[in-house]
């Protein structure tokens, strides 16, 4: 059975997106429904975790929602932040997000090439001696730990932004021929939501192995996977489908 009637997991887009092509080209009708936000965690909340951020040398971060919530709770606790901090990020583009917070030119940091394995590889030798705080969201954290631990690589991982699931009680979800999930918190929030939810020939779609593993973890199954080489975004993946 083909889908006409599709929710996406994610917020509505803010300009053109490749879903207005479907929708015009193929008579779809998709709908846009955040299932979680992630919020920074408040001092209060950081502090039972019992990390002294000063005895780190440098901080690793995986996303710019983890740098927004490190330097909200650094001012929260009246800690100043030393000059001689380094910082270590996933990305190019999430480095360069540390200007909102720092002087970049005046600062030691480091980027990977998107993965977080690739934080291992800039560290290296040369940077191995480092004290590292990892901050990570709560529904991350198991995986970049891993990382660092099979590395021995010296750190403490810390959350500093929690998962926050939508309150869907008013969703109808058997209006929907599809699901479109881009995220394993997407699917722990549909079991929050509906804890005895039944497909009924409901389909579904995941972007990333992550998600793909979390929805065969709740035992359902999913019919378009991306990314693929024949389709590296939801919408492509869509599109064939269809």
């Amino acid at each position: 059975m083909k889908a006409k009637k599709i929710l996406i997991s994610q917020p509505a887009p803010a300009n053109g997106s490749p879903y207005t092509d479907l929708i015009s080209k193929y008579k779809l009708s998709i709908d846009f429904v955040p299932f979680f936000k992630v919020e920074a965690l408040q001092a209060r909340e950081f502090r039972l975790q019992k990390i002294n951020i000063l005895d780190h040398t440098a901080v690793v971060f995986t996303a710019r929602t983890a740098i927004d919530a490190y330097f909200k709770i650094c001012e929260e606790m009246r800690i100043a932040v030393p000059e001689t901090m380094k910082y270590f990020c996933t990305s190019e583009s999430i480095a360069l997000y540390l200007q909102k917070y720092i002087v970049y030119r005046k600062r030691k940091i480091f980027f990977g090439n998107g993965t977080n394995a690739s934080i291992i590889d800039i560290i290296g030798a040369k940077h191995k001696n480092e004290t590292f705080l990892v901050c990570v969201a709560d529904s991350s954290k198991a995986d970049i730990h891993k990382i660092f631990v099979k590395a021995k690589v010296n750190h403490t991982s810390g959350v500093f932004v929690k998962t926050v699931y939508s309150d869907l009680s008013n969703l109808e979800l058997n209006n929907y021929d599809m699901l479109v999930f881009y995220s394993p918190s997407d699917i722990r929030s549909l079991q929050e939501n509906f804890p005895d939810f039944k497909p009924n020939g409901m389909q579904f779609a995941t972007y990333g192995p992550a998600t793909l593993k979390a929805l065969k973890g709740a035992k359902l199954t999913s019919t378009v996977v991306a990314p693929t080489p024949e389709a590296p975004s939801i919408a492509k993946a869509l599109s064939i489908y269809v």
